[in-house]
């Protein structure tokens, strides 16, 4: 009070109103929901694709002479197996074997990846390149001439946005293929005017630095001006060029090697060219710091999180308070665009990692419930197999695509759970106590919006009486189960605060609060 009084009272007020101005509200507005679900990148479906593998072209007869010795192309239902080195071209034998997919082809199932309900495609690179996951680039501005060339990308995008979905490429900046007409050039020649664009010297093995060791993967000086105009800052930049062709976004291959200072400029010159262009890092890493520099991250961590809870390598409550932190220092607006992966090219598939159905859709129902953007890797849809690269990048199983595959029922199912429910799509979070299963809640400013995530990772059914920390929910508010059988049927009950329900072992229960039919009568005519 002494210290009142020596500002004066005429202080005071103002003092209690810079108080009150930095608190933050704990139900934001519903102007904050609103402005979320307006940005397409907040709780996104990205449906992700290898271009060579997803779609056989029709020409394949024409497309011959683009697969020269040592390059392969293979059979459809062949598939892919671990090769030999091939000391002559820096890579395995594995990286030259084609499956004969490119944009036309891909293009025509745009309606498949429309009707699982993605509102993103996410294609892994398509640039030029001597490999098929085309990491190496020998031109990132032209399309490798086994996809098609630029027009066909535009065709492609423009079909794609036709059918509501947005298009997200793959950026590989980090290096460039030992190829490349520039590195060639940089190495052969001190005087070359691509010199500077690679780190080249005595000191490192082969002559030039490469990343994490692979010899046909130099990597790119970022420090140079000149690079760093090519790849995103010049308005007919890598970046900025493939947006005004129709893209809408970049997932950064190594991000984490690109380092803060360029994702940010990155980020930044890919707003010059489209306000709403998602930029999502590929981050291994704890990602909190890194998104400052981008719209969000493959969100590994996640990922850990829910595998370990699923395998019983992590307590639910451990997994709880981890995911909680989680979203506490990354921020909830960046997580909702971050991709909640959970296999890609990169890892073993869900399938294979996780053999037993009901565990698979104990760790699917997660990614579709906890903030994010769910990542679905083409054929995860239909239960598709396959370990370690390359047999993760198998061709896609359209023989087994039917409206009553089980694993597709599923998949629509936790899609359209997600789509239809606002705060599984852009709400809060919030981590409701409890000693035995991973549980939380996903909300908005409008407490009937609110969904309570209830998960058991045991072998046996938990009951348990847990607490909601939620005021708004009145006491006999009935809460149905969005992933039941039957979504309609009471679960269980609101009490004043807590809810006494059973989760069976390996589930996730999604409950829904519901109004009881009182005439008309609403008790939440006054409560949001």
């Amino acid at each position: 009070m002494k210290h009142y009084q020596i500002l004066g009272l005429t202080a005071l007020p103002l003092l209690l109103t810079l108080i009150s101005a930095q608190a933050t509200p704990l139900y934001p507005s519903a102007a904050t929901f609103d402005a979320r679900e307006k940005d397409w990148r907040n709780g996104a479906i990205v449906y992700q694709i290898l271009v060579d593998r997803f779609v056989p072209s029709d020409h394949l007869a024409v497309k011959q002479h683009l697969y020269p010795a040592p390059k392969v192309l293979r059979a459809w239902h062949d598939l892919p197996q671990r090769g030999v080195e091939l000391e002559d071209q820096k890579l395995n034998s594995q990286e030259l074997e084609f499956w004969g997919g490119d944009l036309k082809s891909a293009q025509t199932k745009l309606d498949h990846v429309k009707a699982l309900g993605a509102t993103a495609i996410y294609l892994n690179p398509i640039h030029l390149a001597w490999t098929n996951h085309k990491y190496d680039a020998l031109d990132y501005k032209a399309i490798s001439p086994e996809f098609g060339n630029r027009q066909d990308f535009k065709n492609f995008a423009a079909q794609a946005h036709h059918r509501g979905l947005k298009v997200v490429l793959d950026g590989v900046f980090n290096h460039m293929g030992r190829n490349s007409s520039q590195f060639k050039d940089a190495m052969a020649n001190p005087q070359s005017q691509w010199r500077n664009w690679f780190a080249i010297g005595s000191q490192y093995k082969g002559g030039a630095r490469v990343w994490t060791g692979f010899q046909n993967l130099p990597e790119l000086n970022l420090e140079n001006p000149a690079v760093r105009q090519y790849l995103y800052e010049a308005p007919d930049s890598v970046v900025r060029g493939y947006l005004k062709d129709g893209a809408d976004g970049w997932r950064l291959d190594t991000a984490y090697e690109l380092g803060l200072p360029y994702m940010r400029a990155l980020t930044h010159a890919a707003r010059k060219e489209k306000k709403d262009a998602v930029v999502i890092g590929e981050i291994v890493n704890y990602p909190d710091q890194w998104l400052t520099a981008m719209d969000g991250v493959m969100n590994f961590t996640l990922r850990e999180i829910i595998l370990g809870l699923a395998k019983s390598d992590l307590s639910p409550t451990a997994a709880a308070r981890m995911t909680e932190r989680l979203i506490s220092d990354a921020g909830i607006e960046p997580m909702l665009k971050s991709w909640t992966v959970i296999d890609n090219h990169d890892i073993p598939r869900i399938a294979t990692q996780l053999p037993n159905v009901q565990q698979r859709k104990f760790v699917q129902s997660l990614q579709f419930t906890l903030p994010g953007s769910p990542n679905v890797y083409y054929g995860s849809e239909v239960g598709m197999t396959g370990g370690s690269d390359p047999e993760n990048r198998n061709p896609m199983r359209w023989d087994w695509v039917s409206a009553d595959h089980p694993e597709m029922v599923w998949m629509k199912k936790l899609i359209a759970t997600h789509q239809q429910n606002k705060a599984l799509r852009v709400g809060n979070f919030r981590r409701i106590e409890s000693e035995k299963l991973f549980a939380f809640e996903r909300y908005t400013h409008k407490t009937l919006d609110t969904r309570l995530v209830l998960a058991n990772p045991s072998l046996s059914p938990v009951t348990e009486r847990i607490l909601v920390a939620n005021a708004g929910l009145m006491d006999d508010t009935p809460l149905v189960d969005l992933l039941g059988i039957d979504p309609h049927k009471h679960v269980t009950t609101m009490g004043p605060g807590l809810i006494t329900v059973t989760v069976p072992p390996q589930s996730v229960m999604v409950l829904k609060p519901v109004e009881r039919d009182l005439g008309g009568y609403s008790r939440y005519k006054r409560y949001p």
